[in-house]
């Protein structure tokens, strides 16, 4: 076998196949792929970051509304630029895959606010007293 995988390509990655994968694999990412994901995901941090910390906008639901948009479509440009999933992938836009990620995200979204809203209604009397005292 030599310098051949057992499919009889040239062994010149270690993972044993070039990137074009006739085999029905999607092309391994780019480098100036990574880089527009990697952009795209600082052009959606940095604004919701931003809307957090300088509360530009005094309804907080307003401002989580628009921080988890924003989360939303960075899923979606991380499945895109860092996991790959495109058309070109083994069966396509895997619709099991795009399901299992919005039952998870909505489970971890809804879990959080939850979590969160009977934390702060469950704090105890002298808690409460602490912190409206302290201006928070």
């Amino acid at each position: 076998m030599g310098a051949e995988t057992h499919h009889g390509h040239a062994a010149d990655h270690a993972h044993g196949h070039g990137h074009d994968d006739p085999h029905g694999g999607a092309a391994h990412g780019s480098r100036k792929g990574y880089w527009i994901g990697f952009l795209l995901s600082v052009l959606l941090t940095a604004p919701a970051f931003g809307l957090v910390m300088s509360g530009v906008i005094a309804d907080p639901r307003v401002t989580a509304g628009i921080v988890m948009a924003l989360a939303m479509v960075q899923i979606v440009v991380h499945m895109i630029y860092f996991l790959h999933m495109n058309t070109k992938s083994e069966a396509g836009w895997t619709m099991m895959a795009l399901i299992f990620t919005v039952i998870i995200v909505v489970i971890v979204i809804s879990g959080s606010l939850w979590v969160m809203y009977h934390m702060n209604l469950n704090m105890m009397p002298s808690m409460k007293a602490e912190m409206s005292s302290a201006g928070m």
